[in-house]
């Protein structure tokens, strides 16, 4: 396998977009995999210390949208936003993206097919256990189609789902549509935690007391990591993305649904922006009385780094990914990103 790290002028590219209900939550169980053939590069060394830029600074320069912030002040900021965009978070997703956001959610699962591993030591590679940790989870978009495609499709009930946001109000609404819409079985294989995705070494589940002991996500825990929607609004990417590649298990899949660039089809993409900034705004500020939250979005997804910038620092991280690294969604508005924390030899 190469040797070969991150390309360091697109990591010289990225970088500074980053500047400017128990104790038991995560059962450990067996790892995935995918085929060697697909791995791009081999990661750096990932016992050599973290770099600066990788861990967080409350002080340090970030953007939210496009005002230079701290981290500390965007990480405040981000959680009013959700916090105020909570109760019509959803509906306001089929508005912007006249509901094209579901097939994106429904194909970003379908191509994790969880709960099947052809690979596993298991008999029967439909009951093997998984556990599914889905950063930025909040309103349970992710997780119901996990458990869904792990539980009905797949006919897997081994398989459960941790929902972690920053936001207990995001977390809230997720945990009402799931006691509105999913079947016992599935709800008893589904916990909600507060967490900060940059430092997954304090958690407490939702609803618990301010001085309630906190939660570590232990180290190689985790069978399949995902975000969708939500890393953009991290204060430190390249942190969030070291703390995936520790509480993965060997073996195990980072997955990440983000909006993206669209810059190869120019006329599109002129006409994307001119949506994006003319009318998203506009409509949250018609539906959901708050215009500044819907424009801090918009900023956040032009602010946010191309494909190849985002998956080099994946792969800076630690991962290694398969081919281009990225799959281009409806022409790069969004994209899907994986890697694989590898095997140890």
């Amino acid at each position: 396998m190469s040797a070969a790290i991150a390309r360091p002028a697109l990591l010289r590219r990225a970088l500074p977009a980053l500047r400017n209900s128990n104790n038991s939550l995560l059962p450990v169980l067996p790892s995935r995999s995918f085929s060697s053939t697909l791995l791009r590069t081999s990661p750096p060394n990932t016992s050599s210390p973290t770099p600066d830029y990788a861990t967080p600074d409350p002080s340090r320069p970030t953007h939210f949208g496009f005002e230079t912030v701290t981290e500390a002040e965007k990480r405040e900021r981000v959680a009013g936003v959700f916090t105020s965009v909570a109760e019509s978070y959803d509906r306001m997703n089929d508005l912007m993206s006249f509901g094209w956001h579901r097939i994106w959610k429904d194909h970003f699962v379908s191509s994790l097919n969880p709960g099947f591993f052809p690979l596993t030591s298991s008999p029967d590679p439909r009951t093997a256990p998984q556990h599914i940790l889905d950063i930025a989870g909040g309103t349970g978009d992710i997780a119901f189609r996990m458990l869904h495609t792990a539980h009905v499709i797949n006919q897997n009930p081994n398989v459960s789902v941790t929902i972690s946001d920053i936001n207990p109000a995001m977390l809230s609404v997720g945990k009402q549509r799931a006691q509105s819409q999913l079947p016992a079985s599935q709800q008893a294989v589904l916990n909600f935690v507060e967490a900060n995705a940059e430092n997954l070494t304090s958690t407490k589940p939702l609803g618990a007391s301010p001085d309630a002991p906190t939660q570590k996500i232990p180290d190689e825990s985790v069978d399949l990591y995902t975000v969708a929607f939500g890393i953009r609004n991290f204060s430190n990417i390249p942190a969030a993305l070291r703390e995936a590649h520790r509480v993965l298990k060997p073996g195990g899949i980072f997955a990440c649904l983000e909006f993206s660039k669209a810059d190869k089809y120019p006329l599109f993409n002129e006409i994307y922006k001119r949506w994006s900034f003319g009318a998203i705004p506009l409509i949250g500020q018609l539906v959901a009385g708050d215009r500044d939250s819907y424009q801090y979005l918009v900023e956040s997804i032009e602010r946010f780094p191309s494909q190849e910038e985002f998956r080099d620092m994946i792969v800076d991280a630690g991962f290694v990914v398969g081919g281009k690294g990225y799959e281009d969604l409806t022409g790069g508005v969004a994209a899907i990103h994986k890697g694989m924390k590898p095997r140890r030899v």
